[in-house]
C-alpha cells in the first residue's frame, strides 16, 4: 500500500482489505513498515522495539494473531535505529529484508505491507520485495499531485525487479458521490489511469475513523456499515483479479 501522501486511507486499507481477505478464508499477514505503527496500534496491539525485519531471526517467530479480526500481523516498530537500516542503502540489509519478505509469502496467501507516506528508500525497500502496489488516493483536488514522481518511481522498481512488481490497482478513497469535486476527481482518475482503478470506492464513514480507536477492525466495530461494505466489495475485486 503506497501513496507519499498522509491521510489518504492508506493504513485503513491495509487493515480493512487484510480483515476481509482473511474472512473471506485467505491466510493473510499484515506487515507494518510504517515508522508511525498505526497498523499495529489500531489494532490495539504494541509497537515492538526491534522490528522483525531486522534481525536474523525467522520472521514467523515475530508473528502476532489477532484472534478477534483473524489478521496476524507482523507489528511496526518506532525505533530510528531500525528505520534508518531498513532504508539505508547497505546492500546486506536490502537484501535481509528481501528474504525475510520471501519467507513470508511462503506461508500465506496474502502479505500486506503498510508503507510510510513518502516514495524514500524505506518505501522503496518495500516495493522492491512486493509482487503488485496498491495506491489508494483520496477523492480531493490535489489527488493526482505527486503520482508522477510516485509512478516514476514503481516504474523504476518495475524495471530493476525484472517485472517481479506490478500495478496491483489504484483506490478511490473517502469518496463522496455528492460532491461534484468526487465526480471530477474520478474522471479524471480513470480517463487516465483506465482499467487499473478498482470499480469500488471506499466512502467517507464516520466508523472507518472510529474503528482504530477501539483497537478493532471496521468489521468488528460496525459491520453492516458502508465502509465494511466497500471492504468486502474490494476484496472481491481483489480475488477475482488474482
Amino acid at each position: 500500500m503506497v501513496n507519499q501522501k498522509g491521510g489518504v486511507g492508506k493504513t485503513t486499507t491495509s487493515v480493512n482489505l487484510s480483515a476481509a481477505l482473511a474472512i473471506a478464508g485467505k491466510k493473510t499477514l499484515l506487515l507494518d513498515m510504517d515508522p508511525q505503527c498505526n497498523a499495529t496500534s489500531s489494532l490495539g496491539i504494541e509497537p515492538t522495539k526491534r522490528h522483525a525485519l531486522i534481525g536474523e531471526t525467522p520472521i514467523h517467530e515475530s508473528i502476532q494473531y489477532n484472534k478477534a479480526s483473524c489478521i496476524s500481523i507482523v507489528p511496526g516498530s518506532r525505533s530510528f535505529e531500525d528505520i534508518d537500516r531498513l532504508a539505508g542503502p547497505n546492500i546486506d540489509d536490502t537484501q535481509r529484508v528481501r528474504r525475510h519478505l520471501d519467507d513470508a509469502f511462503t506461508n500465506f496467501d496474502f502479505v500486506l505491507i503498510d508503507c510510510p507516506p513518502s516514495v524514500g528508500r524505506l518505501t522503496q525497500t518495500a516495493l522492491v520485495a512486493s509482487t503488485e502496489v496498491l495506491i489508494p488516493i483520496q477523492c480531493e483536488y490535489f489527488a493526482m499531485e505527486g503520482l508522477t514522481q510516485l509512478i516514476q518511481t514503481i516504474k523504476q522498481v518495475i524495471v530493476s525487479t525484472s517485472g517481479r512488481l506490478s500495478f496491483g490497482g489504484i483506490l478511490l478513497t473517502m469518496y463522496d458521490p455528492y460532491l461534484e469535486l468526487t465526480k471530477e476527481v474520478d474522471e479524471e482518475v480513470r480517463d487516465f489511469f483506465g482499467e487499473i482503478v478498482f470499480e469500488t470506492v471506499v466512502p467517507r464513514d464516520v466508523a472507518l475513523s472510529e474503528a482504530p480507536s477501539h483497537g478493532q477492525t471496521v468489521f468488528q466495530y460496525a459491520p453492516r456499515s458502508r465502509g465494511a461494505y466497500a471492504y468486502t466489495q474490494l476484496c472481491m475485486e481483489v480475488l477475482q483479479r488474482d
